[in-house]
């Protein structure tokens, strides 16, 4: 009976069978006929094989037992497919590489991966895949589609995966454990991600700049720096940023959500880091230190602050004039010596002035209050910098000399006027006479030879 003889041959593509009955069948697919139909649901085939198959559907019928653990299919070639993960059978090799499969689908999505191809398309946004699955998934990101439902909370998601992954939250199931430290997880991409913290290993890269990270998402954000991009957007103002965390925050500003708290004095406010920086106002701790001299700070970027006292750093210009300032908020205040505005006013007489620290000594003029004192003497002042000066008297401390002469004093403005016995300076003058001198003490001396005169 098996001779090898194919004497039946297919007229449109060649094809030959060695029975006609398969010839009558392979036909079908050249015409598309169909002659089997279900009574059930009105599909139909071009086989009476598969209607049979199909019917099973209806039925639930499972003819097909394994003998090994009882698993039960509709489909003899289901059967065959799940006995190989018994067997370890893989008898479907890639021919390229290697590669060795138990089932021919999974081969030929293999091969794509060498030859490139990806016929699944995404009719809407011309996404290309390699795999039918892929395509699928892909397209509840256009649709919104979320099958997969926890039976706990409600949640539902897009792939089977993230329910997986979302259940071990209720579950409390951490199966992935370091081998180093006692950290745990609930996803393996957790424990890869953590244990890059003992390996010290960044495999993502910025091609640009070659700066490099333990996780892809922190490069696409810093990549952000590059290009400019600030995917996104406050819906109430109009504010974008390049982080979604920094949105987040941003939101807090028009919400007015402060859901960071501090336990010992009732603290709160709408970031983290701040909570962390408060906390050590009530432990004292400072963290940050100064490599160069005695100085440390609870923050960061007073530390930075700092820095710039010993490298001269001024990274803040003025673009009007051009001086710089080692902290925007200088910046900011002197910006204000250009634009003439003084928003802090006084509420007794109504002088105003561009900085907050100057509103507050003046209002020590109406007030009396004199907070700076002496710790050696009696004298106390109404400014910080005038007791600064005043502590010189006691310390004898000259810190301001002349380069001419080598004359030292304790304060400025009195170098200011030693130098003009060099230049032959003579800022002051008399608006009766031709008489001007080099200290406005000598001027209002002088006026009153005038006055004197007049009476």
């Amino acid at each position: 009976m098996h001779t090898g003889v194919k004497p039946h041959s297919c007229e449109v593509c060649g094809y030959s069978f060695p029975e006609k009955y398969h010839l009558v069948t392979h036909m079908r697919t050249h015409t598309e006929e169909k002659p089997y139909s279900c009574e059930v649901s009105g599909y139909s085939f071009s086989q009476k094989q598969h209607l049979l198959t199909h019917m099973r559907t209806h039925t639930r019928e499972k003819p097909y037992s394994c003998g090994v653990c009882g698993y039960s299919c509709a489909e003899k070639s289901s059967l065959v497919k799940h006995i190989r993960t018994h067997t370890g059978e893989k008898p479907h090799s890639c021919k390229v590489c290697g590669y060795s499969c138990s089932e021919k689908s999974n081969l030929v999505e293999h091969m794509r991966t060498h030859t490139g191809e990806k016929p699944h398309s995404c009719e809407v946004c011309g996404y290309a895949c390699s795999q039918k699955s892929h395509l699928v998934k892909h397209m509840r990101t256009h649709t919104g589609e979320k099958p997969y439902i926890c039976e706990v909370c409600g949640s539902s998601f897009s792939e089977t995966s993230a329910l997986v992954r979302h259940m071990k939250t209720h579950t409390g199931e951490k199966p992935y454990s370091c081998e180093v430290c006692e950290y745990s997880s609930s996803q393996n991409s957790d424990l890869m991600r953590h244990m890059r913290k003992h390996t010290g290993k960044k495999p993502y890269s910025c091609e640009m700049c070659g700066f490099s990270y333990s996780r892809k998402s922190s490069l696409v954000t810093h990549r952000r720096k590059h290009t400019g991009e600030k995917p996104h957007s406050c819906e109430v103002c109009g504010f974008s940023c390049s982080r979604k965390s920094s949105l987040v925050t941003h939101m807090r500003t028009h919400t007015g959500e402060k859901p960071h708290y501090c336990e010992e004095c009732g603290y709160s406010c709408s970031e983290k880091s701040h909570l962390v920086s408060h906390l050590r106002t009530h432990t004292g701790e400072k963290p940050y230190s100064c490599e160069v001299c005695v100085y440390s700070s609870s923050e960061k970027s007073h530390l930075v602050k700092h820095m710039r006292t010993h490298t001269g750093e001024k990274p803040h210009i003025c673009e009007v004039c051009g001086s710089s300032f080692s902290e925007t908020s200088t910046l900011a205040r002197h910006m204000r010596t250009h634009t003439g505005e003084k928003p802090y006013s006084c509420e007794v007489c109504g002088y105003s002035s561009s900085q907050k620290s100057d509103l507050m000594t003046h209002v020590r003029t109406h007030t009396g209050e004199k907070p700076y004192s002496c710790e050696v003497c009696e004298y106390s002042s109404s400014r910080k910098s005038n007791l600064m000066i005043h502590m010189r008297s006691h310390t004898g401390e000259k810190p301001y000399s002349c380069e001419v002469c080598g004359f030292s004093c304790s304060t400025k403005s009195k170098l200011v006027r030693h130098m003009r016995t060099h230049t032959g300076e003579k800022p002051y003058s008399c608006e009766v006479c031709a008489y001007s001198c080099s200290q406005k003490s000598h001027l209002v001396k002088h006026m009153r030879t005038h006055t004197q005169l007049l009476y």
